[in-house]
């Protein structure tokens, strides 16, 4: 007999959980206890509650998390420029570390002896769930039941609910999205179906929160965007929320073509994954930040950022959100950000974003200095020579002593 007597699902209301309840409450003889996070789906999440009654549920946790979400972890990684693999913006991964937070929370204030979650034995999630997990309670139990059924296809899912009468909406729905997806306020993904062949194109009704760039309007749209510390707080002169601001910029951006994204990644298990992914406002904030950045940061501290910012995407895919290393980088990036202040003028146009103006009372850019035109002696240009004299010295030795660079 199990001696875990009540776990904390990570709920969503669909198939997959619902019939996680029944297994749970069925193989463990447990108390099950449900969490469902609003953080940003785009769909209703109160329906949760009433499955969850249907399934025997006691204690019910539905949160809205969104602005949390923002603020904590969206815009925190944002102010590193973060970009997995060059291209993914890890609008699955930065929500994850919430999630896993607020099942041990939950865990700890009802007395729960164990965790349990949705993810796959295949994928990057069952990692940062865990991994979440045990960096902030370390004893804690968890049961990933994909690790341990069966139960390892729809059609069995779908058996399992009708031999036990698990109500799950699904069964009676003539067409389901041939997809796994996930969403939340930075993104949507879709995996599985004809995307698993990468050379097939994926289809052109898939897509729910941009219009394709070729259907876009034929008219430009401008964005003002107020930058404090690094995080946007108005749009076109008006204060928004994190959450307000991020779903503002996927509806304008969606509006616009902007952020369909298709690639295959490298997933922490070992195996490459094809995913397409929209992420609107991700896509308008990233430029944007940088564009920034470009007259606020020292250059060599932006280069150095630059150059832990792989190193830090790879911390947040992989699932180490809550490590040690990653905080000690948040630190150096958050200090970078104190003078990341001021305004960034963008164009989006038919799948495309364009910085077309930038200003800050902490500029460091001096036009003095840099114009083409006469200077009035701010810089000396005959300085140049030594300069460059001195950063040739090591060739020049070298190339005197017989070294062959062609």
């Amino acid at each position: 007999m199990s001696d875990i007597k009540k776990v904390v699902l990570a709920y969503s209301g669909g198939l997959d959980t619902s019939v996680i309840v029944r297994w749970l409450q069925d193989e463990y003889n447990a108390e099950v206890v449900t969490f469902t996070a609003d953080i940003g789906q785009g769909e209703e999440v109160e329906p949760a509650r009433a499955k969850a009654q249907a399934l025997g549920v006691k204690e019910i946790y539905i949160e809205d998390l969104r602005e949390e979400f923002v603020r904590d972890y969206v815009f925190p990684m944002f102010r590193a420029n973060t970009i997995y693999e060059g291209e993914y913006l890890l609008g699955t991964s930065i929500a994850r570390p919430l999630i896993a937070k607020r099942l041990v929370e939950i865990a700890n204030e009802t007395g729960a002896d164990a965790i349990s979650h949705g993810a796959t034995g295949k994928g990057n999630d069952q990692v940062r769930f865990e991994l979440g997990a045990y960096a902030l309670k370390p004893g804690v139990h968890v049961i990933a039941p994909w690790r341990e059924w069966d139960l390892n296809s729809r059609e069995k899912l779908m058996a399992y609910c009708e031999e036990r009468n698990i109500p799950v909406d699904f069964s009676n729905k003539k067409k389901k999205s041939p997809y796994s997806m996930d969403a939340n306020l930075l993104h949507i993904s879709y995996e599985g179906g004809v995307l698993e062949d990468p050379w097939t194109e994926a289809e052109t009704d898939m897509w729910r929160w941009s219009v394709s760039p070729e259907e876009a309007p034929d008219q430009p749209t401008y964005l003002e965007l107020t930058y404090r510390n690094g995080d946007i707080v108005a749009i076109n002169g008006e204060q928004m929320s994190p959450a307000t601001v991020l779903a503002y910029l996927n509806k304008v951006g969606g509006e616009n073509g902007i952020g369909r994204l298709d690639i295959v990644e490298n997933r922490f298990v070992g195996m490459k994954s094809r995913g397409c992914y929209e992420t609107p406002g991700g896509t308008i904030m990233l430029p944007a930040h940088r564009a920034i950045e470009s007259i606020t940061l020292d250059r060599e501290v932006a280069h150095l950022k630059d150059e832990l910012m792989p190193r830090y995407a790879k911390l947040i895919y992989n699932g180490f959100w809550w490590s040690e290393e990653r905080k000690m980088l948040q630190t150096m990036i958050d200090e970078s950000q104190k003078y990341v202040n001021g305004d960034v003028r963008v164009k989006l146009y038919k799948g495309n974003v364009t910085v077309v103006g930038r200003r800050s009372e902490d500029s460091l850019f001096d036009e003095s200095i840099a114009t083409f035109e006469d200077d009035a002696g701010s810089y000396n240009q005959k300085d140049a020579a030594g300069f460059i004299k001195l950063n040739a010295l090591r060739m020049r030795i070298a190339a005197s002593k017989g070294r062959k660079f062609d």
